[in-house]
């Protein structure tokens, strides 16, 4: 007959203690050495250098930089690299030969399964290893590129006042994928009482925009000046960001004062003097 029932509960003994060296810790469980979480006496977090991925250490308190596959340390000494990294060599003369640094083999960010971008492939590897085991397999790729996400914009244009003749800038940081069309419009209201949209700078010559990507990754500024700076130019500036997946807007005000004439001294006439 058989053995594999005999030896199936057998098998179920054995593995509680063999898992822990195995990895198989199960999702959501914690080290016996683990205490309670006290995320006050955890150290200040650094910034992770690509491809490295911030995540939580091995008790889930404390946040941690992971390294991608010992990404960015040296490489050789007989080390065998993981599957997907490379070894750059470094400057002639800088490191003795055979060393370099550890490198993902596929540059460039990706889109994951989860709807988040990663810095490279190595970098979502490194992720999915590191997710609850329940969602184990489930974080994947999901295309080549950074995900798209409609507009956001960051830095809203400031309210600012000035006088006449002087000159005015205002500025909308926006952050999209794909890179958003961002332009300028004043905010009016036609005689009926119906909001109305006035796109610039149209045909005045006193107003200029300017749009330029950065400065962050998948961020674009733009601006728009007025030269120089007049009564009518006074009310709401929109800034208004869209791309494939959605748009954003947001609202900056320009109050203008008036710049008062000196008034000349008046001298009496010579009969005001009789």
């Amino acid at each position: 007959m058989p053995r594999l029932p005999l030896l199936f509960p057998l098998l179920l003994l054995l593995l509680p203690p063999l898992a822990p060296g195995l990895g198989l810790r199960g999702a959501g469980s914690r080290r016996p050495e683990c205490g309670p979480c006290r995320p006050e006496r955890c150290p200040a977090p650094a910034s992770c250098p690509a491809p490295g991925i911030s995540a939580r250490d091995e008790c889930g308190c404390c946040a941690r930089c992971l390294g991608a596959e010992r990404g960015g340390r040296p490489a050789g000494g007989g080390r065998a690299l993981r599957p997907g990294l490379v070894c750059a060599s470094r400057a002639a003369g800088a490191a003795p030969e055979g060393t370099g640094l550890c490198v993902c083999a596929q540059r460039g960010a990706v889109c994951g399964s989860d709807g988040r971008s990663y810095p490279s492939v190595c970098a979502l590897r490194l992720r999915a290893r590191h997710s609850p085991r329940a969602h184990l397999g489930h974080l994947h790729k999901a295309r080549d590129g950074p995900c798209e996400f409609a507009p956001v914009v960051v830095i809203p244009p400031q309210s600012v006042h000035n006088v006449t003749g002087a000159q005015v800038c205002l500025s909308c940081e926006v952050r999209a994928v794909p890179t958003p069309v961002i332009t300028w419009k004043k905010v009016t209201q036609s005689p009926g009482g119906t909001q109305v949209l006035e796109e610039l700078p149209g045909d005045r010559v006193n107003m200029a925009v300017q749009v330029r990507g950065g400065p962050s990754d998948h961020e674009a500024t733009a601006w728009i000046l007025i030269n120089p700076l007049r009564k009518e130019d006074e009310g709401v500036y929109q800034c208004h960001a869209a791309n494939l997946v959605g748009e954003a807007r947001s609202h900056g005000t320009v109050t203008v004062l008036e710049l008062s004439k000196p008034k000349s001294p008046r001298f009496p006439a010579p009969d005001d003097r009789m």
